[in-house]
């Protein structure tokens, strides 16, 4: 007499637990990167529209809006509100801090990533030069 089971045997799920965990650990790589990138991406566009109200606040008042830097939650705030209209583009969820620096005749922006340890630094000048560090 013989017994015949229909079942998969102990060592068949412990394979395929393993490939499953191998393909969720690639996974999880992948889209760190890709969230990372996607961020980056939105800093050097709010980059871009800083400048261009730079542009403007500079075509009304002959000097460009520079009040000092050190990227953080209240520099971010100011250039914001003074040239953006406080239109709620710079959201935590971005995960970067912007400041403008420079003098009446030329600025620099930078945005820094906040909580990283080797934060990436993104400078962008009035000369179209753009400059990244630890990206």
């Amino acid at each position: 007499m013989t017994t015949r089971s229909s079942g998969f045997t102990l060592i068949e799920l412990l394979v395929v637990v393993a490939i499953l965990g191998i393909i969720s650990a690639i996974g999880i790589v992948s889209y760190n990167g890709y969230v990372s990138s996607a961020k980056r991406k939105s800093a050097e566009n709010i980059i871009l529209q800083i400048s261009l109200a730079q542009s403007e606040f500079y075509s009304d008042e002959d000097e460009y809006f520079t009040p000092g830097c050190g990227p953080n939650n209240s520099t971010s705030t100011t250039l914001e509100t003074k040239l953006l209209g406080g239109s709620d583009v710079i959201t935590p969820e971005i995960g970067y801090e912007f400041c403008s620096q420079g003098s009446a005749e030329n600025y620099t922006i930078i945005a820094q990533e906040t909580g990283a340890k080797s934060p990436c630094k993104i400078e962008y000048t009035d000369k179209s030069v753009w400059t990244r560090t630890n990206c």
